[in-house]
């Protein structure tokens, strides 16, 4: 995989309900087979608290720690207070160092490349006549827009798109 200064960030978008989830789900082990380390950062705009109440973690941050870190021999995993909505490239360069490509779900305001995931039954118009840095639509219908088109299924070629345009030295 190419090694640059800067891990690339691809962001997955869409409506909600389009499947964001399940195309990362596809996507992920697709780019790992092919020997890609990938990192991944779900936006959440309203928040989120991964502590659960009375465990220690939880205990720490009430007692006023602004970051905590739980670790074990397979996982770390950091919740910290945070002043502002973090863009992709301050997250990528605080905190993700060991991966080949980073994939992001949501971040649709953000300057990473975009690929975004349309169903016709949502009702919704296709996000990438309105937002900028879409490079491709993964569809269940043709859409007449200015980016590359694929089938929700066509993970494959999804992958050989990122590849050549992020992963290839």
């Amino acid at each position: 995989m190419k090694k640059s200064a800067k891990v690339p960030i691809v962001s997955i978008i869409g409506w909600s309900g389009s499947g964001k989830t399940t195309l990362l789900e596809k996507l992920i082990p697709e780019l790992a087979g092919r020997g890609c380390r990938v990192a991944t950062v779900k936006h959440y705009s309203h928040g989120f608290d991964m502590d659960r109440e009375g465990k220690d973690t939880w205990r720490h941050r009430k007692a006023g720690a602004a970051c905590t870190v739980l670790s074990s021999a397979g996982q770390l995993a950091l919740v910290r207070d945070m002043d502002h909505d973090a863009s992709l490239d301050e997250i990528r360069d605080r905190f993700i160092h060991d991966a080949d490509i980073i994939l992001s779900e949501g971040f649709k305001r953000d300057s990473a490349p975009k690929i975004e995931v349309f169903r016709e039954a949502l009702g919704e118009e296709p996000l990438c006549r309105t937002i900028d840095d879409v490079m491709a639509v993964m569809s269940d219908v043709p859409l007449g827009v200015g980016c590359i088109c694929l089938g929700l299924d066509e993970v494959g070629k999804l992958a050989d798109l990122i590849e050549e345009n992020f992963l290839k030295t």
